[in-house]
């Protein structure tokens, strides 16, 4: 068992490493932060001068060169996570990169085969696989409560939720829009909760209809003239044990609710759908809809603290990953044969 703190690396200094990674690990005894890399050596600095981070570098290998890094977290936009993913590898560290794997299948493909031949942990970052309400349905499935899973539902959808910051609207930078960004949650979370059955058939399209026109905005104000990526994706996926998919994602949509964050599964012996947490029965001549009662008092952590956790136990040996990178590339698989469903105007093969 490894006594000393593990040294951690971050890559890319942005939004998301300073609100859901850097904090806790910071919190957490049994790590220290060691290090950080950005394009832009300013920004580097002033998140080690937020953090506390001894080193700050502007270039990934350069930083893994000079400073012995444990593991690292990789934070920056979907195009460079390969590069930063193998090199953290190569160096002897493990990995947990953020949400998606990549920007292609074959990204993601090469990224797994690294982790094998590097013999470290590589974690994506599906959060949401940690929230409480996700632990707790997992248990009913595998409880049998469900029964045979032959639907789901998936949805990640925002009334007017175009990020204002970032590059979440550059489609050279991160592959596309809603659908590789937030709708890779709920699909990965469905997938998660199913088992990971194999996917065998695609059919998607992708809608640019409010993104290229100014708008209101929920998460700050877009740029329209900079806007590159579809505002809605739908699709559906058939599995090869018969199961069926209908996914939904948007930056921007005509709906009710500020944002949609759901799966609903359909099994022959019940049903269920995670937000909130409810499970739906026939039981002793009634229908029966089950919810749980204090779940989120019994643990007040978010779900990224839990993954931050999680991620470091495995790194040390005390647990197996919740999250590996065949799963990850299982999720890229049904992402990219969607885009090129939409692209084609025609279903796509993923056999």
């Amino acid at each position: 068992m490894i006594e000393r703190p593990l040294k951690v690396g971050i890559i890319g200094p942005g939004g998301i490493a300073r609100s859901a990674h850097a904090p806790y690990y910071i919190n957490d005894k049994r790590t220290e932060l060691a290090a950080v890399t950005s394009r832009t050596l300013e920004k580097a600095e002033a998140f080690a001068k937020d953090f506390n981070v001894p080193a700050a570098y502007d270039d990934t290998q350069t930083m893994l060169e000079n400073e012995d890094i444990d593991l690292v977290s990789i934070c920056t936009p979907n195009k460079f996570h390969k590069d930063a993913v193998i090199q953290s590898l190569k160096a002897g560290c493990h990995v947990l990169c953020e949400k998606p794997p990549a920007m292609s299948l074959a990204e993601a493909e090469e990224m797994e085969f690294a982790a094998e031949e590097a013999g470290k942990v590589l974690m994506y970052a599906f959060h949401h696989r940690y929230n409480l309400e996700t632990q707790v349905l997992k248990r009913a499935i595998e409880a049998g409560d469900l029964g045979s899973i032959y639907h789901a539902n998936v949805q990640a959808m925002r009334r007017r939720g175009i990020p204002g910051w970032g590059v979440f609207t550059n489609k050279e930078l991160q592959g596309g829009g809603p659908l590789i960004d937030v709708g890779v949650h709920m699909l990965d979370l469905a997938l998660y909760l199913t088992g990971f059955p194999e996917p065998i058939e695609v059919m998607g399209s992708t809608h640019k209809r409010i993104g290229h026109k100014p708008g209101v905005g929920l998460l700050g104000q877009w740029d329209p003239a900079k806007y590159e990526v579809e505002d809605l994706a739908t699709g559906m996926v058939r599995f090869q044990n018969g199961m069926s998919m209908l996914i939904e994602s948007s930056f921007a949509a005509n709906q009710k609710e500020e944002e949609t964050l759901n799966v609903k599964l359909l099994g022959d012996q019940g049903g269920a759908e995670t937000a909130p947490l409810q499970l739906f029965e026939e039981k002793h001549g009634s229908l029966l809809n089950t919810t749980p009662a204090y779940l989120e008092k019994t643990d007040p952590r978010s779900s990224y603290e839990r993954q931050i956790t999680h991620f470091i136990d495995c790194c040390r040996g005390e647990a197996k990953p919740l999250s590996t990178p065949a799963q990850g590339t299982t999720v890229q698989r049904i992402v990219e044969g969607l885009y090129e469903s939409a692209a084609k105007c025609q279903s796509v093969s993923l056999l």
